[in-house]
């Protein structure tokens, strides 16, 4: 009798485990759970009886640091979201999405006028290098080069052309000159904004004498004008042996930036000079459309054959020290370039101006009566 009441109590110590585990577990000794994968008890994951769900982990968006200064440790929910013990499925707050709330949400899901893509994703702006050498960007596809914990978590809209706003939800209106901006001296000569890109080709950099890597290669523009509408030239060959050909690929470059979609580019002049270690090309926007700072343009010299548009053989270019095809400005223009012209206001519905007395035209730039 004595041996069967001990034998009972070692069985009743080793299957005294709490609700038998709820069955999402291994009952050991001493009656502790051993919890399966995603199971256990409260936000401290304790075994318990292995009753409730844990949900994903994924890099904090917000957290204390640890005695090292470490932070964005791997928490439930990412701390951004409430983690339901039932379904294992985390609640996130507003403004963030995902199994483990790990990434930021677009507001409005960008209105239907745009793509919420990650900050890594995000193109950089045309008019700025921050600092970073453009070695680092694509000619195709230009990213910005972001290397921070939150690369794949950040997002943002990327706007369709003619829309803008975080959201995407308003419409852009034309951009213009002022036309009551004057100048101190009038009797000075009106300066345009000037662009110049710098080649650099194969054959200067290594001291082939050979020119087939650029001579007689096609390649093209990129202009992404005020209200965000990006437009690519056809191809263009690239000819610069001789002052004959230069002045050639200059007037070639002109009429391919001028028979762009909408006259967005109505008026520029080319200059292409050939320096002892680079070859450059300038541009002068001197139109009514392309009064003003303009985004500046790109260079696509990439290789581009077979069902791919524009189709371009590419230019064979090499960087010289930190830069490559590099672009900037080079003259400030007298104009200016403003929402309806400042002499407006733009209805975001419509993206219309509706300009002040006076004025008239699509971005009220036309003085229609004297005052």
């Amino acid at each position: 009798m004595f041996v069967f009441l001990l034998l009972s109590l070692l069985v009743a110590v080793n299957a005294g485990c709490d609700n038998a585990c709820s069955g999402h577990g291994t009952c050991t000794t001493n009656g502790v759970c051993e919890c399966y994968d995603n199971w256990g008890v409260g936000m401290s994951h304790d075994s318990g009886d292995c009753s409730e769900r844990i949900c994903p982990f994924e890099f904090s968006w917000v957290d204390a640091p640890d005695k090292d200064g470490h932070h964005h440790k791997y928490t439930e929910c990412a701390s951004k979201g409430i983690c339901d013990r039932e379904s294992g499925l985390c609640e996130c707050f507003d403004g963030y999405e995902g199994k483990a709330c790990q990434r930021t949400s677009c507001p409005n899901s960008c209105s239907g006028h745009g793509q919420c893509v990650y900050i890594e994703d995000m193109e950089q702006p045309s008019d700025i290098n921050n600092g970073i050498p453009s070695s680092y960007f694509s000619d195709d596809y230009p990213s910005f080069p972001y290397y921070y914990w939150d690369k794949t978590k950040t997002r943002g809209c990327v706007c369709d052309p003619e829309w803008f706003d975080v959201d995407c939800s308003k419409r852009m209106c034309p951009y213009g000159n002022d036309v009551m901006d004057h100048r101190m001296d009038l009797t000075a000569t009106r300066l345009y904004q000037k662009q110049r890109i710098e080649f650099h080709s194969l054959e200067r950099s290594s001291g082939l004498a050979d020119t087939e890597y650029t001579e007689d290669r096609t390649f093209a523009l990129t202009f992404k004008s005020k209200m965000n509408e990006t437009f690519t030239t056809q191809p263009i060959q690239w000819q610069v042996a001789t002052p004959t050909k230069r002045r050639e690929t200059e007037l070639a470059i002109e009429y391919a930036l001028k028979s762009l979609p909408n006259r967005v580019i109505d008026s520029v002049s080319v200059t292409i000079g050939d320096g002892t270690k680079d070859t450059f090309v300038e541009f002068e926007f001197n139109g009514a459309h392309v009064q003003g700072a303009q985004n500046l343009l790109k260079v696509r010299t990439a290789e581009c054959l077979d069902g791919c548009t524009p189709y371009i053989t590419g230019l064979m270019l090499a960087p010289v020290g930190l830069n490559k095809n590099n672009v900037t400005e080079t003259q400030l223009a007298d104009f200016n370039s403003f929402e309806c012209g400042r002499r407006g206001k733009c209805d975001y519905d419509s993206g219309i101006c509706e300009c002040f007395d006076g004025y008239t035209g699509l971005a009220c730039n036309t003085v229609s009566a004297l005052v």
